[in-house]
């Protein structure tokens, strides 16, 4: 048992010098309003819940928001392909080799987001009051007392000097760190020993628990790009074998772009599948697609490789990886001893 736990402790000392933990938190004004049955002029025991559901309804057109959308969803894409989700997606672990991208690349989008909020707020009365008219419009159509409804709907508007609570673009890194003990705040001396002893064991069973959960991570990072793999030679072998042009050099550079990738995103030193990614770079790879698309045999030879590749890697994916995950921690403890 002890061996287990210091194996265990060398994993997620060398896990926290291979990467950090991530967390993008984007938020802004969405522009919706929950609406209740008085706010349409009904009963709430008239309406039933079973049936109808009045739920959010966009106070603004959707393109209004388009631009804050659009860098709200790029930057959680960013984070979510360069990055492994950990312990249940609390936060998402970035390896060293990506790191300098990613944070470059937030750093850009967080620019690109408070620009669109600006551009949103300047656009902001004229938006409020060409909605309001618009729902002016469809009130009169949809209920009986349509002014009870548009005065809700315009008293669901911010004003614009309180907007900027709405708004927020930041990105967290942290390192894992297991908890040592928990403080006691002032209690009565007789409760004293008992809130200390229960405090330190529950550190206890959270260091045990971040401890075996940081070796089921690493197992799953292993398995999530050997499926990744298995998964993009599916979708080629798809697109060559469907498409009208058959093999198209977007297909090729995919692999191309994927190899660098996994090169970079592979902190566990996956050498089986980075070696075999490797091979199929010099053999499948090294051709265009004209000269695949000219040469019949040749097209054969890709179809064949990509299908090994993609069995093979749905194996690799399905198999224990526990002697990988140790030689990870151990190679690791020992690398970075030498450095220090």
């Amino acid at each position: 048992m002890k061996g287990l736990m210091e194996q265990n402790n060398d994993l997620l000392a060398v896990l926290t010098r291979e990467g950090v933990l991530i967390k993008a938190s984007i938020s802004y004004w969405r522009g919706t309003k929950k609406l209740k049955p008085e706010d349409l002029g009904l009963k709430e025991s008239d309406v039933s819940t079973r049936l109808i559901s009045l739920g959010h309804k966009r106070l603004l057109p959707k393109d209004a928001l388009a631009e804050l959308s659009v860098v709200e969803g790029r930057a959680h894409a960013l984070v979510e392909a360069n990055t492994f989700p950990f312990l249940n997606g609390i936060a998402h672990f970035l390896p060293n080799s990506k790191l300098e991208e990613v944070t470059e690349k937030l750093n850009a989008m967080q620019t690109e987001f408070w620009q669109a909020k600006q551009s949103f707020l300047q656009k902001y009365s004229s938006l409020r009051r060409e909605a309001s008219n618009e729902w002016r419009e469809m009130a009169q159509k949809l209920v009986t007392d349509p002014e009870r409804l548009v005065a809700v709907i315009e008293s669901s508007f911010p004003f614009p000097q309180k907007m900027d609570r709405y708004y927020g673009f930041d990105f967290q890194m942290f390192q894992i760190a297991l908890p040592q003990r928990m403080e006691a705040d002032l209690i009565s001396l007789a409760d004293h020993r008992e809130v200390i002893a229960a405090r330190h064991q529950a550190a206890q069973e959270a260091s045990m628990k971040i401890r075996r959960d940081v070796e089921v991570f690493v197992a799953d990072c292993v398995a999530s790009l050997r499926e990744q793999t298995a998964q993009l030679c599916g979708e080629m072998l798809h697109s060559i074998n469907h498409s009208e042009t058959g093999v198209h050099q977007k297909t090729l550079n995919r692999l191309v772009k994927f190899i660098d990738q996994f090169k970079q995103m592979n902190f566990v030193n996956d050498t089986v599948m980075e070696e075999q990614l490797e091979n199929v770079r010099k053999e499948l790879l090294s051709k265009t697609a004209e000269e695949y698309r000219d040469n019949s045999r040749a097209r054969a030879s890709l179809v064949k490789g990509l299908s090994q590749l993609a069995n093979h890697a749905s194996q690799l994916a399905q198999q224990d990886t526990t002697e990988l995950v140790q030689r990870f921690g151990q190679i690791g403890v020992r690398k970075f001893n030498l450095a220090a």
